[in-house]
């Protein structure tokens, strides 16, 4: 039988996810990785297929899956049998989907009153937009966040779906989960998280908001403090065509850097004055352009300059600092992510690989409460795949 044999600080949290896309199976890993158990409730599908392709489903690791009919009165029935037994829900549909299928959050709480029912969507559950559909891109568009990214003279750059989708939605959930929890211990009620993906987003640009209010942002792409709009936070290309990463804000680290790459002339400038940028960034960029990338990366090995190479996914998980610090990790032959952040006393386990379809199906169910002859007869009837 295979059990759940995650360690960490969430050791003992049984948690039901509803099967999703994205950034629900995010914030599911999250706390998969913090120790967690997490159960997946996907739809069904043919068992006898070829699923080798799911090891590849990162962000279903460390979990276990059941793939159930919920559009099938008796699937809704065991996912209510299911959610007495959780400590927490996670969906992630358009709003009224969820009550369609008989487990919107009241029939739910009428099972399980302490219940931390965590919702996600792109727009959150109100709103004129809430009904809309909408990607990662929709939404950090209306945060201010896509209008922000991208080259002074050039159109706004998506930064992937990294700050609507994982950031401001899979992340923000897990942190609300967390907290609905702990009130719970004190108050004995459960509730509902209502998290909007561009709510979550525009949290993530907190400080540019204030940055802005102070007058201390200007409202223009690339031309910021962070933003590639100074000479001293941008990427320079090499002589191999490659790039580094240059943050030497601090005058001591511009000083050293300027030392350090031959231009030892700027070092009295006050790389602060906006006058000099001009001229600035453009000795930089053709000092870059002398030498290879990893041969900069040599010359400026242990020195504090805020120097980096530019990694592609091939390169970053053999960078000697990765490979010390363990941050990426091999599971069943795919390369990934380790769980981080790392617990002094309550250690992470290492990712086991995601669940087949039809994995242990019984014993999952059995752990989960549910009693021998009704798992006899979901299996047999199909139910339960």
């Amino acid at each position: 039988m295979i059990k759940s044999a995650n360690q960490g600080p969430l050791k003992g949290l049984k948690i039901l996810q509803i099967g999703g896309m994205g950034p629900v199976p995010f914030c599911a890993m999250l706390l998969a990785d913090m120790g967690a158990e997490i159960l997946r409730l996907d739809r069904p599908i043919d068992p006898a297929a070829n699923h080798d392709h799911m090891r590849f489903d990162v962000l279903n690791r460390s979990q276990r899956m059941l793939c159930v009919d919920l559009k099938n009165a008796q699937g809704t029935d065991l996912a209510l049998d299911l959610v007495e037994n959780a400590d927490a829900l996670l969906e992630g549909f358009r709003p009224g989907v969820m009550e369609r299928l008989g487990l919107g959050p009241e029939a739910c709480f009428a099972r399980n009153p302490m219940l931390i029912y965590g919702r996600m969507t792109g727009w959150g559950q109100t709103g004129p937009l809430a009904h809309r559909a909408g990607h990662d891109i929709n939404y950090i568009s209306l945060s201010g966040i896509l209008h922000a990214t991208g080259t002074k003279d050039g159109p706004p750059i998506p930064p992937l779906n990294l700050l609507g989708d994982f950031a401001g939605g899979g992340a923000m959930l897990a942190l609300g989960l967390l907290a609905a929890l702990w009130e719970a211990k004190g108050s004995g009620k459960g509730q509902v998280i209502d998290l909007g993906m561009l709510d979550g987003a525009a949290v993530m640009m907190a400080w540019v908001y204030a940055e802005y209010a102070a007058g201390r942002w200007v409202d223009l792409r690339g031309s910021n403090e962070v933003d590639g709009g100074r000479p001293f936070y941008d990427v320079y290309k090499t002589k191999d065509g490659k790039y580094l990463a240059v943050g030497p804000i601090e005058a001591k680290f511009f000083s050293a850097l300027c030392e350090a790459i031959g231009l030892k002339d700027l070092e009295i400038t006050t790389h602060l004055d906006p006058d000099i940028w001009p001229e600035l960034r453009a000795r930089l960029k053709e000092q870059f352009l002398t030498r290879t990338r990893d041969v900069w990366c040599k010359d400026l090995e242990g020195l504090d300059v805020c120097v980096t190479p530019v990694l592609s996914l091939a390169e970053a998980p053999d960078h000697p600092h990765n490979r010390a610090r363990g941050v990426f990790t091999d599971v069943d032959g795919v390369i990934q992510p380790a769980p981080a952040p790392r617990f002094s006393r309550t250690p992470l386990s290492s990712p086991s690989p995601p669940p087949q379809p039809g994995q242990d199906s019984a014993g999952t169910l059995s752990d989960w409460g549910i009693e021998a002859d009704k798992v006899k007869d979901l299996l047999g009837t199909g139910i339960v795949h």
